[in-house]
């Protein structure tokens, strides 16, 4: 559907280049929700207005469907642009025009009959749960409602594509999760393929497939969510990870784990069918070992289970071993360290 090749782009600032993305290649299947995270100034903004050709490859190529924008005439790629919609942080909608013309923009520009477009602002409006809105401006709306407007615009004319620049950063957590869900609700019912940048992995975590890490304008780890949250291989990966999930209990909880004689710890990640099963039970009563839950917890991920619990043990120390011997053979086990706490 959308695939970076080799993309780079750097901007001249006077007598500075700037390298906002560089040697990027992604590639986004149709239908599937992709988030692209990183910290300000990473280059996530710049590659989303790739797509759509807002800003034009300094070298490689973006290819929609097959196509090479990069080459398309303005003319075609005009015409591109109406199957690409927009969602923005900060809602860009006209503060003169009432919530259904807002909706109504695109249709007039791509010069739709106006019973049609009455007709395609109706259903819109149904669908993200404004029909009492429309004849309301934006000042007379909250901060969710002005974003279901810009979703509802994005969508006027039918697009492919959704491209969403941070559309949740200006909303709080209740109204966030919400809009969150009106845009899984847009990708399973009409099959739109979204690209959504953000800086907050609970985001990434909510409705993502597959998500890329950003840093400096390089794509520094990319892969599925389930995969990304349970496995982040690259440290930046890790702190954004840690920012949604705490792994290990804190410091003071662990200093007073050890100053009251407590053994070793040891991390155990269960994933997918494999957190239904009483594998702890089982294991350690086959070798007559107790164990003990420090920390932890299960949660689901991309309709997975994934669980990461902190262990320890107490028995006989080969009985020990054998657990954890048998352990590692089935599930993830790691000692916790005395660096890590």
């Amino acid at each position: 559907m959308i695939e970076f090749i080799d993309v780079s782009k750097t901007f001249i600032l006077g007598k500075r280049e700037v390298h906002a993305v560089k040697n990027v290649s992604l590639s986004i299947n149709k239908g599937e929700i992709f988030g692209i995270i990183g910290f300000s100034g990473a280059g996530k903004s710049t590659l989303l207005r790739l797509v759509n050709m807002l800003e034009r490859p300094t070298s490689g190529t973006v290819f929609i469907q097959d196509i090479d924008v990069s080459k398309l005439s303005s003319k075609d790629l005009r015409t591109r642009r109406r199957n690409i919609g927009m969602i923005f942080q900060n809602f860009n909608l006209f503060n003169s025009r009432t919530v259904a013309g807002n909706i109504a923009y695109p249709l007039k520009l791509a010069g739709v009959p106006k019973k049609e477009i009455n007709e395609r602002v109706t259903e819109l409006l149904n669908f993200v749960g404004l029909a009492d809105k429309a004849k309301d401006f934006p000042d007379q709306l909250s901060g969710g409602q002005k974003q279901r407007v810009g979703i509802a615009r994005a969508l006027a004319t039918s697009p492919d594509i959704l491209i969403c620049d941070e559309a949740t950063s200006a909303l709080d957590p209740e109204t966030t999760a919400d809009i969150l869900k009106l845009l899984k609700k847009v990708n399973r019912d009409f099959g739109i393929t979204i690209l959504l940048i953000t800086h907050e992995m609970h985001v990434i975590q909510s409705i993502c497939d597959k998500v890329a890490i950003m840093e400096n304008g390089e794509v520094i780890e990319a892969g599925s969510v389930f995969d990304t949250f349970t496995a982040p291989q690259h440290p930046t990966t890790q702190r954004f990870i840690q920012s949604v999930q705490q792994d290990l209990p804190s410091k003071t909880i662990l200093e007073k784990w050890r100053t009251r004689g407590g053994g070793k710890l040891y991390r155990i990640i269960f994933k997918g069918d494999v957190s239904n099963e009483p594998i702890l039970s089982t294991v350690t009563k086959e070798h007559g070992v107790d164990f003990n839950i420090v920390y932890g917890s299960v949660r689901e991920l991309q309709e997975k289970l994934f669980g990461n619990l902190i262990i320890s043990f107490i028995g006989e120390q080969t009985a020990i071993q054998n657990v954890l011997s048998t352990l590692k053979s089935i599930v993830e086990l790691e000692e916790v360290t005395e660096h890590e706490c």
